[in-house]
């Protein structure tokens, strides 16, 4: 959904005016500050999970409020045997997504937290069935979760498991033109050894600036040596908004422009203590507006 009702930066109006007054605006090179949803660089979202509706299509009613592009939708939980997988259920969420003009930007399985794809056989099916469950969303990316229960640190034989279970799915994946993006505490060296010994572009990093920042990782480094190893962002903080926390977005960017990436960032988290979702994913996606604009 475009974003022309959602104020922009004072600094980025004065700059519009500025450029207006002597005629520059006119010029080509602008063209991308006021170019459709379709034709930006970059699109804006947030996970179903983060604006409170998780794996409901109510999510892209939020959204629309917010003024995002799109939302990252949960797969599913293992109460609902990842629900999404239903014809009917995937109905029900292109409808709402259709409905509200906003998109579904990409699918996450989080719930590999809980129930780990390293480990147990229910997740085999889980992740088969991505390919062809993103397919018919009309979305090219899925992340798998590695936390929590999942969590593939110290595990060389958890990262062999995992490994071997991707190889199984990477080439269904490839034909469907599906990315399988990892996200986890690894190091961007970790994540390429996982990647390099499955040996398929269909497996990827879905990079979380704030995950790795906090691992004492250094983020921008990271992002430039991964380059187009990495499918999709994760925009957040933990207990405050974007641009008030740890994460330099404005050099995130700047590495976002030498890596050359095009696509999908995700806000995720990213509310202060006592703030309430609305008012602060509101100015989150100003914010990341403005530095992406």
């Amino acid at each position: 959904m475009n974003n022309l009702n959602q104020p922009l930066p004072r600094r980025e109006m004065l700059r519009i005016s500025s450029l207006a007054a002597t005629g520059l605006l006119l010029s080509p090179a602008f063209a991308p500050l006021f170019a459709a949803a379709s034709e930006r660089r970059f699109k804006i979202g947030a996970c179903d999970w983060s604006i409170g509706k998780m794996g409901s299509p109510e999510s892209f009613e939020i959204a629309k409020e917010i003024g995002l592009d799109g939302v990252q939708v949960s797969y599913g939980t293992a109460k609902d045997d990842m629900k999404l997988r239903l014809p009917e259920v995937q109905q029900t969420f292109k409808a709402a997504s259709k409905k509200a003009g906003v998109e579904v930007a990409s699918l996450a399985i989080g719930e590999l937290n809980n129930v780990p794809y390293k480990s147990d056989p229910r997740t085999i099916a889980w992740v088969n069935d991505v390919p062809e469950v993103c397919r018919a969303m009309s979305t090219k990316v899925v992340l798998l979760a590695f936390f929590g229960n999942g969590d593939l640190r110290g595990d060389d034989a958890g990262k062999a498991e995992v490994v071997r279970r991707l190889k199984e799915v990477a080439p269904r994946a490839e034909k469907a033109g599906v990315i399988l993006g990892i996200e986890s505490w690894l190091s961007a060296e970790e994540h390429l050894e996982i990647i390099n010994k499955v040996g398929s572009p269909a497996v990827k990093v879905y990079y979380d600036v704030c995950n790795s920042n906090d691992r004492g990782y250094d983020i921008y480094r990271e992002i430039r040596s991964l380059g187009n190893r990495i499918c999709e962002f994760h925009a957040k903080e933990n207990g405050a908004l974007l641009g008030q926390g740890k994460v330099d977005f404005q050099k995130v960017r700047e590495a976002m422009d030498d890596i050359k990436y095009r696509g999908w960032i995700q806000i995720e988290g990213a509310i202060p203590p006592g703030g309430q979702m609305l008012e602060s994913y509101r100015a989150n996606n100003r914010f990341l507006r403005g530095v992406l604009a």
